[in-house]
């Protein structure tokens, strides 16, 4: 994995600020327990914010570098010519690795652009990560909702998506999203979604549409969001060839 350049924050900034703040707590009232003498209560204090740490930990790997080494295990089959469309790109974490790839191609990322969903998220901060990752003439950024994208049918090679669809709050939301990824993704072309929540019913979705070549999988330890009970899965698929 090459070395990153660009700034690309914390998902779900809140989340691990209460992993942390809950450690603290915990850590203290074990602190407290010990200094009253209630010896039982500050050994399960201290073992559960030792875990709540452990889990923040985990959490601030997978932000900060696990993601973007199973991203570039993915993204290893672009043959560097496709058009690439990222939805929910974010400040670009995969979206400009895999610009890096397409030196024949163009990589397209399309958001809403909330904080919320990821510290720091903006359109200026992604344009500046594209700078200086090398890549911003291979990048085009569209402001724009998943479920009525802006784009004509079958107009990307490929389709990747990162930790994007889940924020959508209604199931047939994000049903709608998933049908307009594949209505704007080309015939034989490639669809690689990521997310922590409801790929099987993505999976289903596509599946109703006719892919082919499906394969749903767990992205491993480097994707876990604070341990093995909060995983990644990856949805890899294909739709058919005319």
């Amino acid at each position: 994995m090459r070395k990153r350049h660009g700034s690309y924050g914390f998902d779900a900034p809140w989340a691990l600020v209460g992993l942390l703040f809950g450690a603290l707590v915990l850590l203290a009232l074990a602190s407290v327990s010990f200094l009253l003498d209630i010896p039982l209560a500050g050994i399960a204090f201290l073992f559960g914010g030792l875990y709540t740490l452990a889990s923040a930990a985990s959490y601030l790997y997978t932000t900060r570098r696990g993601k973007f080494a199973v991203w570039a295990e993915e993204l290893e089959r672009l043959k560097g010519d496709e058009l690439l469309l990222d939805l929910g790109c974010g400040r670009g974490a995969v979206l400009l690795m895999a610009a890096r790839r397409l030196e024949r191609g163009r990589a397209t990322g399309v958001d809403l652009w909330h904080s919320k969903d990821q510290s720091g998220n903006r359109a200026a901060r992604t344009r500046a990560n594209a700078a200086v990752e090398g890549v911003a003439d291979r990048v085009e950024l569209v402001t724009g909702d998943m479920h009525d994208l802006p784009f004509g049918d079958g107009a990307f090679d490929a389709i990747v998506s990162s930790l994007a669809i889940h924020n959508i709050p209604d199931a047939e939301g994000r049903a709608q999203a998933v049908r307009e990824a594949h209505r704007v993704l080309r015939p034989g072309g490639l669809m690689l979604i990521a997310d922590f929540q409801h790929t099987a019913a993505y999976e289903d979705t596509l599946r109703s549409l006719g892919v082919v070549d499906v394969r749903r999988r767990d992205a491993g330890w480097r994707f876990w969001y604070g341990g093995p009970w909060f995983t990644t899965g990856i949805l890899e698929v294909r739709k058919p060839a005319t």
